[in-house]
Order: structure tokens, then sequence, then C-alpha cells
């Protein structure tokens, strides 16, 4: 990912930052947060963002099981959090009563974090798929080793 956005050095400088809230600093946690990109990934149809974060999942303790369930409608919080990817996809918006439900289990700056993370990785998955950028090394060896 950083060989391919080192083609334009000045955004890479300006995404780090935002990048470091979604991924290390989001109200969302690190499992929620990989969910929440794991659903993006599924429905923009991104290879790489699947993959590296299927391993980023992996290494946080979230079971295949888990991580493959994002590919339909899972149950509990989980499938609330991938109604609210959708809802985004597809309506360009949180429906009132998935807002609420969002805001009443993981809170309100939460709704915010998902928000951010879906347009983030959205634009992340339009460059790498433009530049068909490969997986990493070490990951595409973990999945060849590890597939769902």
């Amino acid at each position: 990912m950083y060989r391919t956005m080192a083609h334009h050095p000045a955004l890479l400088k300006a995404w780090a930052p935002l990048r470091q809230h979604l991924v290390k600093d989001s109200s969302l946690g690190a499992a929620r947060s990989e969910l929440v990109i794991l659903r993006a990934a599924h429905r923009m149809g991104s290879p790489y963002e699947w993959a590296h974060h299927v391993s980023r999942a992996r290494k946080l303790g979230v079971s295949d099981a888990r991580i493959q369930a994002m590919c339909g409608l899972p149950d509990g919080e989980d499938g609330l959090i991938a109604r609210a990817v959708d809802a985004l996809f597809d309506d360009k918006r949180l429906p009132h009563d998935v807002e609420s439900l969002l805001a009443a289990t993981i809170g309100k700056e939460a709704v915010f974090d998902l928000m951010a993370t879906v347009g983030f990785y959205l634009t992340l998955g339009f460059i790498l798929m433009t530049f068909d950028t490969p997986l990493d090394e070490g990951v595409a060896s973990e999945i060849a080793e590890r597939p769902l």
C-alpha cells in the first residue's frame, strides 16, 4: 500500500494522521474496526484490503468463522456493523434506526469512526484496485497457507 501511495508523497503525508486515528485510536476498538474494514472490503471487492484485514483480524484473535460471517449477515453486533456498512454503500447514509441502535450499542463517537473508516477504506480501495497493488508477500503466504 505504501509503495503505491508513495507515487503521491503529499497525499501519503496527509493520509497518515487519519489512518493513525482510524486504525490505532478509533473509538470502535481494534476488533470492531477490523470488522468494519472487512465488510467494506467485501462490499467493494477489494482483494488487497480483504486479505490484509483477514490477517490483522486473526492477529487480534477474531475467529475465521467470525471473519467469514462478514461476507453474509452475521448475528448480533457484527450484524449491526454489517447493516451499517451496507447502508453507507447502498444509501450513502445511515438510516435513523440503524444510527440510533449503533449509538446505543457502541457510542456516538464510534458511529462517526465507523462512517469515517468506511469512507477511508473505500478511497484506499479505489487507489489499490486502480493500480493493481499486490498483496504483501507475508499476507499472501498466510492466506495461501490458511485460507478461510
